[in-house]
């Protein structure tokens, strides 16, 4: 059974057919995927439910809609039509922050652009010790974003805190201003030109993707604001477009209120976020040659 379904979805220009087969049966079979071997046979009713499944997932839709979650570093975050389905690849963000966060003995930690919650509430997690506010605009996204939060609160831990807002607001989170710690951001990237896979273009939310004709509309005034949020010497971390590795470097050093600015590469190594500090002094000094570059 899973290897016909291995099949059809390879056929089907699926990226790991296999894997995504073995998932869908587990799920179906409701066994740990590491137990398949040991599971019993499909009753005719999960055959029809997996054959269901699978038929949705031959049209593209993506697999943490059909799952209903979507695992981001130790979380299982609730996912589905409405809010963006968070990467691996963010998670090498995420960790990053949390370690500038647990640099600090009481961090204040703010995630802008924030979705299902993955990077706000990862951080709530390992650094257990953080204030986090998380901050997303869309309605149809702060629904997944407060189911999720809502499970944390459940379990008994500290809660985060959701904030409704746009964060190209230049008002954003005034009250906040000059002692946030860590600011970290996913935000729509993509250069609107560029063509994204299937599973993108018809199911993630279109304004959660696209960042404009550059892929910068999104990115410019988070870097402005963010250098009002940070207190001296706190840390920010943009995710960006492959094709972003020397514009959002050069955004952060021609705001002249950064230092220590970095470009970094995910696991396959593109170039995906760049973080900086807020200048220790908090001055605003006069822009880096644009010669100037820091890569790690």
């Amino acid at each position: 059974m899973i290897n016909r379904v291995a099949r059809a979805l390879a056929a089907a220009g699926v990226e790991a057919p296999r894997a995504e087969a073995e998932q869908l049966a587990a799920y179906v079979l409701e066994v740990p995927r590491g137990r398949l071997a040991l599971a019993d046979g499909f009753t005719p009713a999960q055959r029809d439910r997996l054959d269901a499944l699978v038929g949705r997932r031959l049209t593209r839709e993506p697999l943490q809609h059909l799952l209903g979650s979507a695992g981001f570093r130790h979380l299982e975050l609730a996912v589905g039509p409405g809010v963006f389905v968070p990467r691996p690849e963010t998670e090498l963000l995420a960790g990053w922050g949390i370690e500038r966060a647990r640099e600090c003995a009481a961090p204040l930690v703010v995630d802008l652009c924030s979705g299902s919650g993955a990077i706000a509430l990862a951080v709530a997690q390992e650094v257990p010790a953080a204030r986090v506010v998380a901050v997303e605009r869309s309605p149809a996204a702060l629904a997944w974003l407060r189911r999720n939060a809502a499970g944390r609160a459940a379990a008994g831990d500290r809660p985060i805190d959701v904030v409704a807002a746009d964060v190209t607001d230049p008002d954003l989170l005034a009250d906040l201003a000059g002692q946030v710690d860590v600011l970290l951001c996913n935000p729509p990237y993509v250069p609107r030109s560029v063509t994204v896979p299937p599973e993108v273009a018809g199911h993630d939310p279109d304004e959660a993707v696209f960042g404009g004709a550059d892929g910068l509309d999104v990115i410019r005034p988070v870097v402005d604001r963010a250098a009002a949020l940070l207190r001296p010497g706190g840390a920010i971390g943009i995710e960006h477009d492959d094709t972003h590795a020397a514009a959002v470097p050069a955004l952060l050093r021609g705001d002249g209120r950064y230092d220590r600015v970095a470009e970094h590469r995910d696991l396959a190594g593109r170039p995906r976020w760049a973080s900086a500090s807020r200048r220790a002094d908090g001055t605003h000094a006069d822009p880096a040659p644009a010669w100037q570059t820091d890569s790690s």
